[in-house]
């Protein structure tokens, strides 16, 4: 039996707009953070692995354990800085963040939820769960993602990206 192409074309939209109604139920999923940080280290390519590892200590040490003292060991003196509320360069690096910076313990994985760690060339991206309030209700709230990503140049962060925006 052959169908007309309106009674297919019936079908299709048909189908569609049951396909919209159920994700209108099923509203996004929430972003989830990886469970097991150390495996996203891992890579077959020993350059990239380390690039990870570099980026990964540094948010552990200096970004979230406010060991400013240790930023010459993670950031070229060049450093550029594309996050338009803080300044380029590795001295104006650890002025900016003197302001809010407290040294504390610095733990074995990074407190943020992270959610993945990619590197390819001599980049390194760093993704983690962003939670955002309904601008419409307040009282619901969902989840995106916040990607910072860093460019490596001789065994060190050489330049910053992530999706600020100016304050």
């Amino acid at each position: 039996m052959t169908r007309s192409p309106t009674v297919t074309h019936r079908l299709r939209l048909a189908l569609a707009c049951a396909l919209c109604a159920a994700a209108s139920v099923h509203a996004q999923l929430p972003v989830r953070p990886a469970a097991n940080q150390e495996a996203l280290l891992a890579s077959a390519d020993p350059a990239l692995a380390a690039n990870k590892k570099l980026v990964f200590d540094f948010w552990r040490e200096v970004f979230e354990g406010g060991h400013l003292e240790l930023t010459d060991k993670y950031l070229a003196e060049g450093y550029i800085q594309h996050n338009p509320n803080v300044p380029t360069g590795r001295a104006a690096f650890v002025e900016f963040f003197k302001r809010f910076a407290k040294a504390r313990e610095i733990q074995p994985r990074i407190a943020a939820p992270l959610v993945s760690i990619v590197a390819e060339r001599d980049l390194v991206i760093l993704s983690f769960v962003q939670p955002t309030k309904d601008p419409k209700d307040a009282s619901k709230t969902s989840t995106t993602t916040w990607f910072d990503m860093f460019r490596i140049e001789n065994g060190k962060i050489a330049e910053h990206w992530d999706c600020a925006n100016k304050e």
